[in-house]
């Protein structure tokens, strides 16, 4: 079989099994058998399959056809220009949680009166429920000066946030702690606490993809019966983390906006941000 036949056939397949983006998914898993770039994919369509690539493709599109997404079959996904490590243990980081960073790299440059350099002292920043860490290496990479921690229950994933630190030579930068939330950490400490936590309804179910009900992690996709469990108690540990003039920026969806508004109305500067899809992503605030 050609590549190209392979890539044809692939389509085909995750098309039948009505998987969304069938044409990416099948270039990605056929890069992956083969360990090769888009560019030889493309470049290379006569290129023949060897008989152990032909079935490894094939059990690879068979796990991708029972709804195992991508990211955990090829254990990567991009995040921020960064190449993550992923498994079953950790959310899949998305784009849409980018805006978490480009949050805090807005409220610095407002803090600095817009200047490029860093502060004067190092910002000490935390990521509540690292999962893969992409959050906290993230801001490691945009702030060199700062001392980064990041907390999580799961062991397992610590242990894959900590392989992509050292993946990406911030093993020494980042603190990790296996804690509930904040807990533990000291009081008045940090500048900015930012996290992506659980804030999906248990009657919001049957509106979450399949896939992400089925494979990732439960507790990093739902929070309890409305939504609003993790977040209501992390906002007064926020409020007790941070130093005065701290800042607060949590990943939200469109369902809870309200309800997170109310529970921050005795904090400064409230903002809530868009994402590309005009629906409200991030709530940010600062502690009076």
């Amino acid at each position: 079989m050609t590549l190209k036949d392979a890539l044809t056939s692939a389509i085909d397949r995750l098309t039948a099994a009505q998987v969304g983006s069938p044409r990416m998914n099948a270039g990605l898993l056929l890069m992956f058998t083969l360990g090769c770039d888009r560019a030889y994919l493309f470049a290379h369509p006569e290129c023949e399959l060897t008989t152990e690539e032909q079935a490894r493709l094939e059990e690879l599109l068979s796990q991708r056809a029972r709804g195992v997404p991508t990211q955990y079959i090829t254990g990567h996904q991009e995040f921020w220009g960064m190449d993550f490590i992923v498994s079953p243990a950790v959310l899949i980081p998305r784009p849409e949680t980018e805006h978490v960073v480009e949050t805090v790299l807005q409220l610095t440059n407002q803090n600095n009166g817009g200047r490029a350099s860093p502060p004067a002292t190092p910002t000490l920043i935390v990521d509540v429920g690292t999962g893969s860490g992409c959050i906290a290496l993230a801001l490691a990479k945009e702030f060199p000066h700062a001392e980064i921690h990041a907390t999580d229950t799961s062991a397992d994933a610590l242990e894959v946030a900590h392989a992509n630190a050292a993946h990406h030579q911030f093993k020494s930068r980042i603190h990790f702690h296996q804690t509930d939330l904040l807990h533990g950490l000291g009081p008045s400490s940090f500048d900015f606490v930012v996290s992506n936590p659980p804030y999906v309804g248990e009657s919001e179910a049957d509106e979450v993809q399949l896939e992400v009900r089925k494979f990732e992690p439960r507790n990093a996709v739902f929070a309890g019966p409305t939504g609003l469990e993790v977040i209501e108690r992390l906002i007064p540990q926020a409020r007790a983390t941070l130093r005065p003039g701290g800042w607060l920026v949590i990943e939200i969806s469109g369902s809870i906006v309200d309800r997170v508004k109310h529970l921050l109305s005795q904090w400064q500067k409230v903002q809530i941000t868009n994402d590309l899809q005009g629906i409200p992503r991030v709530a940010s605030a600062q502690k009076p």
